[in-house]
């Protein structure tokens, strides 16, 4: 007896079951991971060298008060002297190169800054600061200064290493670089930590590298606010990205405004002969001018500047940089004594007061010992943070010299409705912030490489028979 055929299908006939089609978050997630993994190792070291070296920055503030105080503090007297005798007393004991600021005593215990540009022995862009009495007119000592907010030796060389570590215009980069995929590393860490949804109370108790993860990426999560806005403000002051911000800002109108240091009036170039005479009185004098500023409203802390030549006024402004910021700035005619021009700085565009705020915070200016003291903690955090990354690598290896690496292929677990417009807004960002855009080409283009690699020595040690795989 035969048996019919049966008309059910071979099973050896049937086609694969589709694949389950990931969802945008889940396909991303690998991404992410791999990304994450990579930047952290190779971006890492750049990363401590400038959490290091802004610790040390954030610390330099409260440093240079100690280091510094016999030329920044007097004792307090009874009647402060006129501004012109006590640049006198200054150009006295002074009498090298040319008068291009002063800063009057701003407290009852503070010294007035008399600086001279163009010093022998003095780096062109730094000026020599002549510290004075504002009580006696006795000159307490002379110091280079740098900067818009007055930073001393000590100061000044801890900032050049944390921007360039002392290597000039090349060294920059560098900090640009570290600047440029920070927020990368820390946004990618934030979705990769509240995709899985961990906590830190859930991982207590656990050892090896699920606490590594625990403490790297919890501290992480509540951390990364600090780390996105050290990044995005770092980036307003660097040499190719802040070129293109700044590009951006003056295409939208957001420039920093600044006053018109014009003179006005018949005398205008006759008795206003600017700074290039090395003195600082001319015409009306610094009294009358001061005088004139701070009918305007100008408090102190403010800086007097000189007219830069006959057809020039002085310019007032001040220079606050601590909550609430002091910004107004005012031109004052040498020969009447007439204020020219007024400009406050609730009148700066919305994007040139963001930038103002941004660079003060990120500096440790704007909320004084308590901004430096945040500054110094996010400091930390990186450094840690770092530390554990680098060993959750090892323990990744199990025991290998070195940690595995995230598997390849990520991206293509990644829909293409939701690839393409991540590659074109990769590539609008690789343009404005260059440091991140070619390190990343470079890596995909040497990942590409690896890869073909891999896969034909995986080939041939296969003999090429795709059945032996």
């Amino acid at each position: 007896m035969t048996t019919a055929p049966s008309t059910a299908p071979d099973e050896a006939t049937k086609p694969p079951a589709p694949a389950p089609v990931k969802s945008a978050r889940a396909g991303l997630r690998p991404l992410v991971l791999r990304l994450h993994f990579y930047a952290g190792v190779l971006v890492a070291p750049f990363l401590l060298v400038a959490a290091l070296t802004g610790l040390l920055y954030a610390a330099s503030f409260q440093a240079e008060r100690i280091v510094y105080d016999h030329e920044l503090t007097v004792p307090v007297g009874d009647r402060k002297l006129p501004v012109s005798e006590q640049v006198a007393a200054a150009r006295e004991a002074h009498p090298e190169g040319a008068v291009s600021a002063v800063r009057p005593s701003p407290a009852a215990d503070a010294t007035t800054r008399v600086m001279l540009s163009g010093v022998p022995g003095v780096d062109p862009g730094h000026t020599l600061a002549v510290f004075v009495d504002p009580y006696t007119a006795k000159v307490r000592g002379a110091l280079e200064q740098y900067g818009s907010t007055g930073a001393l030796p000590l100061r000044t060389w801890i900032d050049a290493f944390h921007r360039d570590l002392h290597l000039g215009e090349p060294g920059r980069l560098y900090s640009e670089f570290a600047a440029s995929w920070l927020w990368v590393i820390a946004g990618g860490g934030l979705v990769l930590w509240f995709s899985r949804r961990r906590t830190l109370r859930k991982l207590r108790g656990t050892g090896g590298r699920r606490r590594t993860l625990a403490l790297h990426g919890g501290v992480g999560a509540w951390a990364a606010a600090g780390f996105l806005f050290l990044s995005a403000t770092g980036l307003t002051w660097s040499t190719y990205a802040g070129a293109n911000i700044g590009e951006l800002r003056a295409s939208l109108g957001q420039e920093t405004p600044s006053v018109s240091a014009e003179a006005a009036g018949e005398h205008a170039g006759h008795d206003a002969a600017g700074g290039a005479s090395g003195d600082a009185a001319h015409g009306v004098g610094l009294d009358e001018v001061l005088s004139a500023a701070r009918a305007e409203g100008l408090g102190d802390p403010v800086e007097i500047v000189p007219p830069a030549d006959g057809k020039s006024a002085y310019v007032v402004r001040q220079i606050q940089r601590s909550w609430p910021e002091k910004q107004d700035s005012v031109a004052v005619d040498p020969a009447s004594g007439e204020v020219t021009d007024v400009l406050r700085f609730e009148d700066y565009p919305v994007l040139a007061k963001l930038t103002r705020w941004g660079i003060d915070l990120h500096t440790g200016n704007l909320f004084g010992p308590v901004n430096q003291i945040v500054l110094m903690a996010l400091a930390l955090t990186l450094i840690l943070l770092i530390l554990w990354g680098y060993r959750m690598w090892w323990q990744r290896g199990r025991g290998s010299a070195f940690g595995r690496p995230v598997p390849r292929g990520a991206w293509q677990q990644v829909p293409p409705y939701v690839l393409v417009p991540l590659l074109a807004a990769i590539a609008v960002l690789g343009y404005f912030v260059p440091l991140l855009g070619i390190p990343l080409a470079a890596f995909l283009a040497v990942d590409v490489v690896l890869g073909e690699v891999a896969h034909r020595r995986g080939r041939r040690s296969y003999g090429g028979d795709p059945a032996a795989r």
